[in-house]
């Protein structure tokens, strides 16, 4: 098979892409409407519903790199990557019965307000700061993702130069900072709410037609697929990786083991989704959102990694194919998902499923912003000025929340441009790389939290201490990084595999955390 052009993206398909855009605009300005004040704006006055709580969380949680990576991971791989949502559900636990409930009663904007209660103001701007370049990276990341299959849409190109990349990643971050500056967090909350509905109408769009355009019941595609070899043994169907092969990503003991605490850390101790739970009518909702939240997630994965396994049959077994077979050609894996919306979904649903694409990108970026503005403003910005001996009056919390928005947009735009020259196309996964990113704040970040939710141990030095040793341990971890430090296991050099990093910084940082003194509680922030 020889490659062909793209299909065009007609009139039709800009109309629904276009008709999503202004219902995402009219949301923000419907929010924006509802007058309040700097903490209602960052935490909609504590009176969001529970189950579009749920539904924001979900739509933040998948992002881009979940609509075109979690085909990809079984486009070219097996069903491995599910297993890691048994650490999903075990942190789910962990986080909505110890954590929620305190972070919540503590009753400040942001939850690095617990952690002045009982470190104090210079710990509390530590863990703000961290948590402001992890999501900054983290972030910064799933928006470059996004730009990549913007360049498909807008260009046609499987391969686009660097200029084009930065153009749709501009188009895609200047949009998403618009609306959230609109309307704050009761913005983020709804747009997400209509952004999954969108995201998982697409998906389900995409099944229902590869289902009909393969010749195959599904009976025959399941036992085609478990057939098919997977890329480390056993078939694409395989579930559960029991091997105890360190540099693995996706085995049993990564999703008990690591998966579990890069999760605690996602829903715990990252304000971009723990923020969700801080909106919440009741500290009881707040882990009750979170948990509906996870079984809502693992369904919608599932969808997703369908797609891939389909997409397998659809473009890599021309055998089973027969006259059906495609004429286009995959030939950059990442993009194999919306490649064949735009090739293959007629007008008018074409747009719908991209559609979805761009609410996948938007729902995570929308939420970051105002996660990170709300920690810049109410951890680092209002402090100060009490530092300086300055009021935060009724001018600064009028303006500052939207200000910071701002800013915190333009910073991502500029990392996620940043990520685009970073990014190894020929070595790194969509889904590894963004989950890569997130471990170096995380692992510092947890184990600080433990120390202050679990013991009368530590201090603001032992706090800045821990957060150091968790940064530089996952930097030594990542090989990639330091290209001459590797680790030996009998004999053998290995790249330790990126779910391991996690529990092995965490436990670092908390030990160098609950070596300081304790100190009593510090006053309510």
């Amino acid at each position: 098979m020889s490659m062909v052009p793209l299909a065009v993206f007609g009139p039709l398909d800009w109309g629904v892409l276009a008709a999503y855009m202004a219902l995402m605009a009219l949301i923000g300005t419907l929010a924006s409407r509802k007058k309040t004040d700097a903490e209602g704006y960052f935490l909609a006055e504590r009176r969001m519903p529970t189950m579009a709580v749920a539904l924001s969380v979900v739509a933040t949680s998948l992002s881009v790199e979940t609509f075109n990576g979690a085909p990809q991971q079984t486009f070219r791989g097996d069903l491995t990557y599910l297993s890691a949502n048994i650490g999903g559900f075990i942190a789910v636990a962990v986080v909505a019965t110890l954590f929620i409930p305190r972070l919540y009663r503590a009753g400040t904007v942001t939850i690095y307000g617990f952690i002045d209660q009982r470190y104090g103001e210079t710990a509390r701007a530590s863990l703000s700061g961290m948590f402001l370049l992890g999501r900054l990276l983290a972030s910064g990341a799933r928006l470059f993702m996004a730009g990549i299959p913007i360049c498909l849409l807008l260009w046609g190109k499987t391969d686009p130069s660097k200029r084009e990349l930065v153009i749709a990643i501009c188009l895609v971050g200047v949009i998403g900072t618009a609306y959230t500056i609109a309307g704050g967090i009761r913005a983020v909350i709804w747009t997400d709410t209509v952004q999954i509905v969108i995201v998982v109408g697409a998906v389900v769009l995409s099944i229902v037609l590869l289902l009909g355009k393969i010749p195959l019941s599904v009976g025959q595609i399941a036992t085609a697929l478990g057939e098919a070899p997977g890329p480390t043994g056993g078939s694409k169907l395989r579930l559960i990786d029991l091997s105890m092969n360190p540099t693995a990503d996706f085995t049993l003991w990564t999703a008990l083991i690591g998966a579990t605490f890069l999760n605690v850390a996602a829903y715990g101790v990252d304000h971009d989704l723990a923020q969700r739970m801080l909106t919440a009518r009741s500290p009881w909702r707040g882990s009750l959102s979170l948990v509906v939240s996870q079984f809502i997630n693992l369904g919608v994965l599932c969808l997703f990694l369908a797609v891939g396994l389909l997409l397998y049959v659809f473009y890599q077994r021309p055998d089973l194919m027969g006259a059906a077979a495609p004429t286009d050609v995959v030939a950059d894996s990442k993009q194999v998902y919306p490649q064949f919306l735009l090739n293959h979904l007629p007008a008018g649903l074409k747009g719908l499923a991209i559609a979805g694409m761009f609410a996948a990108a938007q729902g995570s970026l929308d939420s970051a912003i105002n996660a990170m503005a709300s920690s810049a403003v109410a951890d680092l910005y209002w402090p100060l000025r009490r530092r300086l001996g300055l009021a935060v009056d009724k001018g600064s919390r009028a303006k500052a929340p939207r200000l910071a928005v701002a800013l915190m947009g333009a910073l991502l735009i500029g990392v996620a441009i940043l990520a685009a020259y970073r990014y190894d196309p020929g070595r790194d996964a969509l889904l590894p790389f963004a989950l890569g990113v997130m471990a170096f704040a995380y692992t510092g970040m947890l184990g600080v939290f433990l120390a202050a939710l679990f013991t009368r141990r530590g201090n603001a030095t032992s706090v800045v201490a821990a957060l150091v040793t968790g940064l530089v341990v996952t930097t030594l971890l990542q090989n990639d990084v330091l290209d001459r430090w590797t680790w030996t296991l009998f004999g053998r050099a290995v790249r330790l595999g990126m779910f391991w990093w996690m529990p092995i910084g965490t436990v670092a940082s908390f030990v160098v955390c609950v070596a300081g003194r304790g100190r009593e509680q510090g006053r309510r922030a």
